[in-house]
């Protein structure tokens, strides 16, 4: 199939070398010029594991261009992928949205074309959509555009660090319309997916357990609602684990057994119950702003999300807190910070608790070391001017630190000389904000090991 995808962000870049792996002809497009000419150069402007190696393979049935006139004359479905940054209220910014919305209704040749709603959208955006799309196309052909097009929902269910295996072996598919032939159209769009027919490519190979995968149907609000409404159960599981994790700490109690012994029922689970300096990226916060701001359209409070935000927040105050606590002043003194991204595995900077919790140590005074293995040349693009200290190596953090913070839990980090970083160290406070360390071990080096949470 003939596949165009507006905006070259994790979403829309991902989406586009997975579809044309599988086959079919993606032409993505962006308005950056710096962008697609990295693109077309080989280069990636993210960094998402395999992403290079999976954009090589899939070169021949992929291009990129800045216009979206010549390149979605021909397209069976074009795929929406643009940002929707949360404005100062938590409603999402739809500017980019509209504009997309509106140009793909002034050069879309008049064929029966699916236009999909890829980026995280309020409820009722997929109506909105299809009114400027026709609005703009009845402007600029002089006819209505009645059966040219429809359009569906397709959430994105993407974990940056792992979003091509995501991707191309997702828990499910989901996709809304009211028009039956749009459903028909992303069922054969994603047909190698759902039966997973295709041959894998050696570097993400598929999984063993991976069978067909769910195809959820149904209407637009719905698709819509579902997006919204699973990131914003996994931040609250995330935000309980931290609560139960603070009052483990006052009672004595190790959060991460507490965490393992609810997280075996199988009614619960394990995955995001690991305690911390909380959440971070575009989705969680961004998506759970909006439902409350959705909610609040219609007079319904959402307190139970509304708390999750507020307990995240406090997670990152915590860390100074604890800081205080130990140090008593922490004017004039030093903390290293291992980590920068909001996870391992990206350079992905949004809503990254290392960010939040290097400003409040500078506005108390503190001189800050920082590292990252990926995400530093994107720091010091982002906030080169906030006046932390970034340093080549991770051991250089620890040089003359009162205390050093694990932020991110990069592989490379678990895996240090810990003996060779406290010898750097004026004074061999660790705060382990992933809870990701071996504490016994670090205690019989001489650190003075704390958890963010009991």
């Amino acid at each position: 199939m003939n596949v165009s995808i507006i905006g070259t962000g994790y979403v829309g870049l991902t989406t586009g070398a997975c579809l044309a792996f599988l086959g079919h002809k993606v032409t993505c497009i962006d308005t950056d010029d710096n962008k697609i000419a990295m693109l077309r150069s080989g280069k990636t402007p993210i960094y998402e594991p395999f992403l290079s190696e999976l954009l090589v393979d899939a070169q021949p049935n992929l291009r990129f261009c800045t216009r979206l006139e010549g390149a979605v004359q021909d397209a069976d479905v074009i795929f929406i992928a643009v940002g929707t940054p949360p404005l100062p209220d938590g409603s999402p910014d739809l500017r980019h949205l509209s504009a997309a919305a509106r140009s793909i209704g002034q050069y879309y040749a008049g064929n029966f074309t699916v236009v999909v709603n890829k980026s995280t959208v309020p409820i009722g955006s997929g109506n909105w959509v299809d009114s400027l799309v026709r609005e703009s196309y009845e402007e600029h052909h002089g006819h209505k555009a009645n059966g040219h097009f429809s359009v569906a929902s397709n959430p994105e269910f993407l974990r940056e660090g792992a979003a091509l295996s995501d991707s191309l072996y997702p828990d499910r598919v989901v996709i809304g319309s009211d028009d039956e032939r749009s459903l028909e159209t992303l069922y054969t769009l994603y047909r190698p997916i759902l039966d997973q027919t295709f041959a894998p490519p050696p570097y993400l190979p598929r999984p063993e357990e991976v069978g067909a995968v769910p195809l959820i149907s149904t209407d637009l609000a719905s698709a819509e609602l579902i997006k919204y409404a699973a990131n914003a159960f996994l931040a609250l599981k995330i935000s309980y684990i931290n609560e139960i994790g603070q009052l483990a700490g006052k009672v004595g109690a190790d959060i991460t057994q507490v965490a393992r012994g609810i997280g075996l029922d199988a009614r619960i689970g394990t995955r995001f119950l690991q305690a911390g300096i909380g959440w971070g990226g575009s989705c969680f916060g961004k998506d759970c702003a909006a439902l409350v701001s959705t909610a609040a359209e219609y007079n319904l409070g959402m307190p139970i999300v509304s708390a999750a935000r507020e307990i995240n927040k406090r997670q990152r105050e915590h860390v100074v807190e604890k800081l205080l606590g130990e140090l008593k002043i922490l004017k004039g003194r030093t903390v290293g910070l291992l980590g920068l991204a909001f996870k391992p595995n990206t350079d992905d900077l949004r809503e990254a608790p290392a960010i939040d919790i290097a400003r409040k140590l500078l506005d108390r005074g503190c001189r800050v070391r920082v590292h990252d293995p990926v995400a530093m040349e994107r720091f010091q693009q982002e906030y080169g001017d906030m006046g932390a200290l970034c340093c080549a190596a991770p051991e250089e953090v620890a040089d003359e630190a009162d205390a050093v913070v694990l932020v991110t839990e990069w592989h490379h980090y678990l895996e240090l000389d810990w003996e060779a970083v406290a010898a750097r160290m004026r004074s061999r406070i660790l705060l382990d904000g992933r809870n990701a360390l071996d504490r016994a071990r670090l205690r019989r080096l001489g650190f003075h090991y704390l958890g963010v949470a009991g």
